[in-house]
Parts: structure tokens; sequence; C-alpha cells
């Protein structure tokens, strides 16, 4: 009788059961425990058990949620990801481009459907009789998140207008102020020290104030321009050897999304009531985040790669040919946006959640 391996045995072993090695040996490492951003949905997910469900499948056992933190830094989630603290990072989808290419080695895990013209409008203070529309901005102050839908959604409505923004390249007809701070966005404008913004009203920060009644929109982006249909999509990220670890784990969070998703659809009172509770905001703001046109927490997702690898090279087209500073500077290939978008995850791919 011939000597068995010991890989021969333990295969042997494997088939009295009705298994295969080659299932046993090539099995997903196990993450024990996540990391995730804390948001409307994160929470919702928590609470409701969608996250237990999921991970409970795949051995991760502890789910945190982190919060940005009080300061409202735009972009410290993508800071997170790259230091490991985070596991994945939701972002805009030029945002979440800008940072590739400076480097954070990260790939799209999920892109949302197109944007609408409700989710990013321009604001100005509600008694500044002066600002009225996008063409009244010509010589003014806009502050904003420089990279961010905040600054990408007017960026396209001044060009249309004829009034472009300054930037370190060439002078334009709007001064544009950089700020990452939310609340100093809010302040800036209500002080009459800048003139305007742009916001996603269903951001935590600012559906407060405009709630309040002391804003007023005085432009929206194009229902059939670039940000609208690339630009303003929504993206989760993650950082590449992550992914390429843990494929199993990215699944799971996207398939508990859907669940969430589904389930705060048709629960909107309810999960409200999650969302004021665990993020401590009104009831009234919680459920404007759920239910408000413009919200992007629970929207529907791209499911076709191709379509996806689309929208970057249009937005980065566009953005380019219009002198955008940073992406004149230094952009992506095409191979490399169709490496950026993991197919993996996308209709057809291994991990997909499309069928």
């Amino acid at each position: 009788m011939s000597k068995i391996s010991g890989f021969s045995r333990a295969a042997a072993l494997l088939a009295a059961f009705g298994l295969s090695a080659s299932v046993a040996f090539a099995a997903d490492p196990v993450l024990k425990e996540i990391n995730l951003q804390k948001s409307p949905w994160t929470v919702v997910a928590l609470e409701k058990g969608f996250f237990k469900e999921e991970f409970d499948k795949i051995g991760t056992q502890k789910i945190t949620l982190i919060a940005q933190g009080a300061a409202e830094l735009l972009g410290a989630e993508s800071a997170a990801v790259g230091g490991g603290s985070l596991a994945i990072a939701q972002r805009m989808v030029y945002p979440s481009t800008i940072h590739r290419i400076n480097g954070l080695n990260t790939v799209v895990i999920w892109i949302s459907e197109p944007s609408n013209r409700y989710r990013t409008p321009t604001l100005a203070a509600a008694n500044n009789k002066n600002i009225n529309s996008v063409k009244d901005l010509e010589g003014k102050k806009f502050g904003s998140s420089r990279i961010s839908c905040y600054w990408s959604a007017p960026f396209e409505s001044l060009n249309n207008a004829g009034i472009p923004f300054d930037s370190r390249l060439k002078k334009g007809k709007v001064r544009h102020e950089n700020i990452d701070n939310s609340a100093v966005a809010i302040a800036a404008v209500l002080s009459g020290e800048t003139d305007a913004t742009a916001v996603h009203l269903a951001a935590p920060a600012f559906t407060g104030p405009w709630l309040s009644g002391k804003f007023k929109v005085v432009d929206h982006p194009a229902d059939d321009g670039v940000y609208i249909n690339h630009a303003g999509r929504i993206t989760y990220v993650a950082r590449k050897d992550f992914v390429d670890k843990y494929p199993q784990v990215i699944k799971a969070f996207l398939v508990a999304r859907e669940k969430t998703r589904a389930w705060a659809t048709d629960h909107p009172n309810e999960a409200a009531a999650i969302i004021a509770k665990e993020t401590r905001v009104p009831l009234e703001v919680a459920l404007f985040q759920i239910t408000h046109i413009g919200q992007w927490e629970f929207t529907g997702g791209e499911a076709n790669a191709g379509r996806a690898r689309t929208a970057i090279k249009e937005f980065l087209r566009y953005y380019i040919a219009n002198g955008d500073d940073i992406l004149t500077q230094k952009s992506l290939t095409d191979k490399e946006v169709d490496d950026f978008i993991d197919g993996r995850f996308f209709a057809g791919g291994s991990y997909s959640i499309y069928k």
C-alpha cells in the first residue's frame, strides 16, 4: 500500500464528508472585527441586525461604528481608510478619485446611480437680497471644501454661467475660499464673510441650518450636466490590500447595505427614530435625511462596471478641459480608472451583489 501524504490524507477525510480539499484550503481568511463609518444607514443596519446577519456568516464577530468627529472635517474618512482605522469609506466619486490620484491605494467597491439636481444646491443667506441666482455671484466669495461636491457641483454651474472660480492657475470671476469644516462654511455665509456655499442638504451638518429657514437655494446643478451624471455619484472605497484579502467582508457589507436600504424605505419613521437616537440629531432632521429627494445614504447602486468606469473618465475629461487646477496637474489614465473600479463587486463579478 502506497504511503499517503499529509495533504492527501486530509483530502481523503474531507471527501468522506462530501467536501473538496480545494474548497477547504482556499477558504477566505476570517476578519474577526471591523470598523465602519457611523452614518444614518449604518446605525440602522447595526440596530436592526442586518450587519450581524451578514457578518456572522463569515465569522466577523465585532462591528464598531466610528464617528467622523466633532470637527466635521471633509476628507477625514479617506485618511482613516488610508491609515487602517476604517475598513470602508463613503465619499462622492470626485473626491474619491482625487484621493486615489494623490496616492491613496483604494478601489471603488460600490458606486451609485447618477445624482440629481437636489443633492448639491448652491445656497446663500435667506436675507441676502443681492444673491438670487448663480449669475449674482460674479465678483463674490464662495466658501466650500475644495475636494468635494461642494466645489465640483458649483464649478460646473459657474462655468456654464461664464463666471468661473479663481484657481491657482488662472484668475476667474468668483473667489473660492477653501473651508473643510462644515460649521465654519455655514457660519461664513450667515455672517457675510462669504456670499454662498454648496452643500448636501441631507448631510447632518447642513440639514438643521437648512430647516431653520436661514438659507435659500440660488442654483441647482444642470440635469444633463457632468456633475449629476458623473462626478456627483456616491462611492464606497476600501484599501486594495484589504479588499484583496477580505473580499467576502466587502460583499457582506454591501448586502447589509441593500437590506438596510430596503427596510428603511419601507419603515422611514422607525428608521428615523434610530438615526435620531444614535447620531444625536432631532427626529425631524433624521426623517429629512431619509426622505429628502437629495438624500444619498439610501440611494441605489450602479450595477454595471463599464458605466461606472465611463462616469469617472467623463468627469475627468470635463474638469481637465475646464481648468481644474488639480486634475490638470495630475490625473488617472483610462487603464488606471479601469483598475480603480473593482469589477469583482459589480454585475458578473465573483463577489457581486447584483443578480
